[in-house]
């Protein structure tokens, strides 16, 4: 990287604003070597499994995957959109193939289904992408009694990446293909909020949908981190990223008056799912494990000092309450 790309991404990061906005990608995308050297990887013969690609990111991610050829399968809860979703993706696309199963992640079992389903059909999986997400305006629990923002954020991405850990290390088995991988779309809004597993799951009083969200997106970089610890050396690798600010449907019905405001500098879908595509296509043994990126680089993940935990061990502590839940055991029930 030259001086001056090395310093416009500084000044970028620092901005905040700068950065999170399409400011910092069409700046990057100019000025930095991981974009100006991109040979657009194919994903021809590879599978790839997208939550979230009803709209938004999801979509742009699993469009894009199957443009370069790859069989993508994803993960909806409605019928009518999963085919209006397979229609366009598979439109956009033009070539790869595009199948999708229905689960709903508050919903513990009809995940399990899920991955039963694509079990039976499928014996590999190269990488798997946690890309749906939701802000709730009022609390709300799911049948098991868990907060639905815990549950479909944490709970069961967490609970999908184990009961889908056989296909993965099917995939990263191959030594010519080299590690599969996990990627966990976390969001910017993580960094004003510190990792405690006590304070994870917020009460009915006082309840804010925004900072449980940015709460659960906290806990998955820390989960991503721990998986990557916990995983090492198995053929699979994980990584963690935020994606900007994107002009999103969600974010329009979530944030409307954030939306409204920061409406001309969004990015577009596509520019937010840019480093969700490279992650998933770039040579994985450059990348490494246990990461978290925005546009293309390794990044902090703590913007503010008292956002850190107070050791590795809370990292730890979480991963092993969820593991222990027994809704979240590996075998599919």
């Amino acid at each position: 990287m030259t001086a001056v790309g090395r310093a416009a991404d500084a000044l970028l990061e620092a901005s905040v604003i700068g950065s999170f906005s399409r400011i910092g990608i069409s700046a990057r995308s100019r000025l930095l070597p991981e974009f100006t050297s991109d040979a657009r990887p194919s994903f021809a013969g590879r599978v790839a499994i997208v939550t979230g690609a009803t709209s938004g990111l999801g979509r742009a991610t699993a469009t894009e995957l199957a443009r370069r050829g790859g069989s993508v399968h994803f993960l909806a809860r409605d019928l009518a959109r999963a085919e209006r979703a397979q229609r366009q993706i598979a439109a956009e696309a033009s070539c790869g193939q595009v199948s999708y199963g229905l689960a709903d992640l508050d919903d513990l079992d009809s995940v399990r289904a899920f991955a039963r389903e694509f079990g039976a059909r499928h014996d590999r999986l190269d990488v798997l992408i946690h890309g749906a997400g939701a802000i709730h305006r009022d609390y709300r629990v799911n049948d098991a009694g868990i907060e639905l923002t815990v549950a479909g954020q944490v709970i069961a991405p967490f609970l999908l990446t184990r009961l889908l850990l056989p296909a993965l290390r099917a995939a990263g088995s191959s030594p010519a293909a080299g590690p599969s991988r996990v990627i966990t779309v976390s969001s910017g809004g993580m960094y004003a909020q510190r990792l405690d597993p006590q304070i994870l799951q917020l009460t009915p009083s006082g309840y804010n949908g925004v900072t449980a969200y940015a709460r659960a997106k906290r806990a998955q970089v820390a989960l991503s981190r721990e998986w990557a610890r916990r995983l090492a050396g198995t053929g699979v690798a994980f990584h963690a990223m935020h994606p900007g600010w994107a002009a999103t449907a969600g974010l329009g019905a979530a944030l409307p008056g954030f939306h409204r405001v920061m409406r001309p500098i969004l990015r577009s879908p596509q520019q937010g799912a840019d480093t969700i595509v490279w992650l998933a296509t770039a040579d994985a043994r450059a990348l490494g494990s246990g990461k978290f990126w925005h546009d293309r680089r390794r990044r902090s993940e703590y913007l503010l000092p008292w956002t850190r935990e107070s050791s590795p061990a809370v990292a730890a502590r979480l991963w092993e309450c969820i593991a222990e839940l027994p809704a979240t055991a590996a075998q599919p029930a």
